[in-house]
């Protein structure tokens, strides 16, 4: 089907504020009237520090938060309703932060693998052979079928997950902070893995980072998000280079840098002390605060 891969419209999602008694006193707004879409075969870069609201969107993509308001539309197919997961079935997946986490310590890495081929009834005889193809994919050997995660370094176990992610097919691979619990030799190798499997699987990537570093060598279009909103989006090489908001230009005179080269590329803008503004931290009459970074 022709058309964007992913389709976000005007997506929105609160969550209630309860008081010491439990009882619901307002609400915060985590994402806010977000839309962007992805283009089949490319890399779409969300970029914001924590409580930005880009895992709130990676959620409501992959069916696990409901949205409040919009619409998620994947491959042309609407999976905004809470009865959509025939629809996003086999079509999407995700790597998350943390491998460690997301997988089982019990499992071999082979039966973690097997989790998502047991779902879609990929043939038992079958299991075997395409483990090992997954390892060799994500440049693994096929010995560490038997192995157990705590036996695994942090990259190994991250190119797991990506294998695991790759079971059945995707067309669009949700990658959720995927390389910010690894060394940064072992992010560079993630990052070279993933560029590779796009090109080889013709992989669509959604990537949501706050390290901007991997952003500009990664995606080729971005989108920058402040309290829940988009405040910039276009090609990473304009947005990098020009960027138009204030908050893009601190995050970007943020980022450390390690040749006179690279301090030339950074915005002329003085850093500023304290902490970046949360949608679950806005001081009273909040609008404010994000209305003078518009200005």
């Amino acid at each position: 089907m022709s058309g964007p891969m992913l389709r976000i419209e005007n997506l929105t999602k609160t969550f209630p504020v309860r008081n010491a008694f439990g009882r619901i006193s307002g609400e915060v707004t985590a994402v806010d009237n977000v839309s962007f879409s992805i283009e089949p075969g490319r890399v779409y870069g969300l970029a914001g520090e924590s409580g930005s609201g880009k895992s709130t969107i990676a959620r409501m993509i992959m069916g696990l938060t409901r949205p409040t308001a919009g619409n998620i539309y994947l491959d042309g197919l609407n999976i905004t309703d809470a009865g959509s997961g025939r629809s996003r079935r086999g079509k999407v997946q995700m790597v998350f932060q943390n491998p460690g986490s997301s997988l089982n310590a019990r499992r071999t890495i082979g039966q973690s693998i097997s989790v998502p081929l047991d779902a879609h009834g990929h043939p038992r005889h079958d299991r075997a052979r395409r483990i090992d193809e997954l390892l060799e994919m994500v440049q693994l050997p096929a010995e560490f079928a038997e192995r157990y995660p705590h036996e695994l370094s942090g990259g190994q176990k991250q190119r797991v997950a990506i294998a695991r992610a790759l079971a059945m097919p995707p067309k669009l691979l949700v990658l959720d902070e995927p390389t910010s619990a690894l060394d940064v030799s072992v992010q560079a190798k993630v990052i070279d893995l993933l560029v590779d499997l796009g090109r080889r699987l013709d992989l669509t990537f959604l990537f949501i980072s706050h390290d901007l570093s991997l952003m500009r060598n990664f995606a080729q279009d971005v989108g920058v998000l402040y309290l829940g909103r988009i405040v910039e989006a276009g090609a990473t090489a304009d947005v990098f280079e020009k960027p138009s908001h204030d908050y893009t230009k601190l995050l970007l005179a943020s980022v450390p840098v390690m040749s006179a080269e690279e301090e030339a590329m950074r915005p002329a803008l003085p850093l500023v002390d304290g902490e970046v503004l949360t949608s679950d931290r806005l001081p009273v009459g909040s609008n404010t605060s994000f209305e003078r970074l518009e200005q």
